[in-house]
């Protein structure tokens, strides 16, 4: 239910076409070198590329380096995607009281070591799914609020219906915080809680050539 970089499943840098104008902001020149506002907090290109550089710097030492970033080609957008979602969620979380402690990270993430055979192998999985080694610990902290915030609404999330009430929860928190992305990275759908590719043809899509 939950995807990375992702949104929920019931739910990256180049440059604009010669001919277009300049757009380093989010509809506009009033968020200069935005990526995304969401609910008025600038989630910057630099921001967004250095997480793109942690994971390609990661993929390269792998073995399998060269397939996983062939697999992982569109990286700015799922990228993009996860830290625009990561805002709803942190949202909803506190708009249900729902919080999660370190210990509650450790012990969630021990877990999932030993059933995946250890830390190398955990890393290793998420690194298949874009998402750096140190950005694991986000990530598993994601799941436990997940968790919660379905818990709080009394939905369960290993049924549809359960999944369809969370969504509906969470893109209801999406509408509510104006978010609003930079063409050259889509456009932010509220009712799937995800980063749609842009449809305008004069721009380039930022995942079009984006192979840091």
């Amino acid at each position: 239910m939950f995807r990375r970089r992702t949104a929920l499943s019931v739910s990256a840098t180049a440059a604009l076409l010669a001919a277009a104008p300049l757009l380093a902001a989010c509809g506009g020149a009033a968020h200069p070198g935005a990526a995304a506002i969401v609910d008025g907090k600038r989630i910057t290109v630099s921001q967004l590329q250095a997480k793109v550089k942690d994971v390609r710097a990661a993929q390269a030492e792998s073995p399998q380096g060269s397939e996983l970033v062939m697999n992982t080609g569109r990286l700015s957008l799922a990228t993009l995607n996860g830290m625009i979602f990561d805002e709803v969620l942190a949202r909803s979380a506190k708009n249900a009281g729902v919080t999660v402690s370190r210990a509650d990270v450790q012990r969630w993430r021990s877990d999932a070591e030993r059933q995946a055979g250890g830390a190398e192998r955990l890393q290793a999985m998420w690194l298949q799914q874009g998402i750096a080694p140190d950005e694991i610990d986000t990530m598993v902290r994601n799941q436990l609020l997940l968790d919660g915030v379905a818990k709080h609404l009394g939905a369960d999330r290993g049924k549809p219906q359960g999944q369809q009430k969370l969504a509906r929860a969470l893109a209801k928190t999406s509408r509510s915080m104006g978010i609003d992305v930079n063409p050259r990275f889509g456009k932010w759908d509220d009712q799937q809680v995800i980063l749609g590719e842009t449809k305008e043809p004069w721009i380039t899509p930022a995942s079009a050539k984006e192979q840091v």
